[in-house]
């Protein structure tokens, strides 16, 4: 009677060790793991998606083997660096964060935005949605920003509790030495979240195309300034809490002085506003006759494909936006719009090759990088080719915190994660 009795309690123990099992224990101790996260979001402007094993840069493979890698990372149209950098940390499509090119007027804002223009920049009301930075912030935890597009703005009354403003002259070690110097903080000061930005591979990219071999020297360069950062976070016994999540916003395709698309062919340019000119064309009539500018410029150049704000095809999601001009050209890959002035001053240079970007998001050549690697994520993960828009979803998870409202789908990345 005793053994049976002692049999019936060791079953009913074993039944709620079933039933209740580990897994409050395991969720107090991922919770606890994920509190004290840190993720290091790294973007290597205009690396493009084939660069990685055309160069073979040994820090960033040591990182992919130990982490995921995607064999691409697909970008919103139009390819370019504002609108794509700020869909990486808002997870929103370009008509959602307002963010819809590198060059743009609106109705309801004075100035013109541009990247050299501080001033314009600083107004808040061309940023929508929330960055993580401000994500980061609003949960209690510490962000830090060395260098980012929209990260010098006050975005919704936030802003990263450390930043720097934009200077491409620092060199990358020092950009480096101000990560690591912010990770050397005490516990509560230190940062949670921390951006870190190089522009060597796409300067090069532009400047002399993308299969050159200065485009391969600006990689390495990078790469060299990468295995400097994961060394500082190991010296500083950091390794086991440190997410790396390595990025670009674009890619980039070759340009020729046999592709270009000359406006004044087809217009007067003293009679329109060109608010950003190449490979996506935005015009605005000073006359206000948009439809006498859209006749003039649509069927005439096989490259160039022409729409009225309200007719831009779905697929780009810009149709009807309040800051894209009332008439844009698409221009076809490794096509470039020009002025004859332009075309003049290149032939005296001796001609004008090079890279671009903003070409349809489509495009492989527009792809760009996407590495994952650190103590939550899996190891030696390749997946194929995703949206940029579902990196932010990602990082909330990694720092477990709750993600605001955006595009992306968390299902995507959730495979990545341990």
């Amino acid at each position: 009677m005793i053994r049976r009795l002692t049999a019936f309690v060791l079953l009913l123990v074993l039944s709620a060790c079933r039933t209740l099992g580990p897994a409050p224990f395991g969720t107090a101790h991922e919770s606890a793991r994920r509190d004290s996260a840190i993720v290091i979001l790294v973007s290597i402007d205009g690396w493009r998606h084939d660069y990685f094993d055309r160069f073979q840069p040994p820090n960033l493979a040591r990182l992919a083997a130990r982490g995921v890698r995607a064999t691409g990372l697909m970008p919103q149209f139009p390819s370019k660096t504002f609108p794509n950098h700020y869909t990486l940390v808002t997870g929103l499509r370009l008509a959602h964060h307002g963010m819809v090119s590198n060059n743009m007027v609106a109705p309801d804002i004075p100035g013109r935005f541009g990247m050299s223009n501080r001033e314009v920049l600083a107004d808040p009301r061309w940023w929508g949605g929330e960055p993580i930075w401000n994500t980061v912030e609003r949960q209690g935890k510490v962000a830090a920003a060395m260098f980012w597009p929209g990260s010098e703005t006050v975005i919704g009354g936030r802003q990263a509790t450390f930043w720097k403003p934009f200077d491409d002259r620092l060199p990358n070690r020092e950009r480096v030495d101000q990560v690591l110097e912010w990770l050397r903080l005490p516990e509560g000061r230190r940062p949670s979240f921390l951006t870190l930005y190089f522009s060597d591979v796409d300067n090069a990219g532009h400047n002399m195309g993308p299969r050159s071999a200065e485009v391969r020297e600006a990689g390495l360069r990078v790469d060299h300034s990468i295995g400097e950062l994961v060394a500082g976070v190991e010296e500083q016994g950091l390794a086991d809490r440190v997410n790396y999540v390595v990025v670009s916003d674009h890619g980039m395709a070759e340009t020729s002085p046999d592709r270009v698309i000359v406006l004044d062919d087809y217009i007067d340019l003293d009679k329109v506003d060109v608010i950003d000119w190449s490979p996506v064309l935005a015009l605005s009539p000073r006359d206000g006759n948009v439809e006498a500018l859209y006749r003039a410029l649509k069927g005439r150049h096989k490259a160039l494909a022409v729409y009225r704000n309200r007719e831009i095809p779905a697929v780009y999601g810009l149709a009807g936006h309040p800051r894209v001009p009332a008439v844009i050209g698409i221009a076809d890959e490794g096509w470039s719009v020009v002025s004859r002035r332009q075309v003049t001053e290149w032939g005296a240079a001796g001609g004008h090759g090079g890279g671009a970007h903003g070409y349809d998001a489509r495009t492989k050549s527009m792809q760009g990088l996407f590495i994952a690697s650190g103590p939550e994520l899996r190891s030696g993960l390749v997946v194929k080719p995703f949206e940029n828009i579902h990196v932010y979803d990602l990082m909330c998870a990694l720092l477990g915190i709750e993600p605001a409202t955006n595009d992306g789908d968390p299902t995507v990345t959730r495979g990545m994660l341990r």
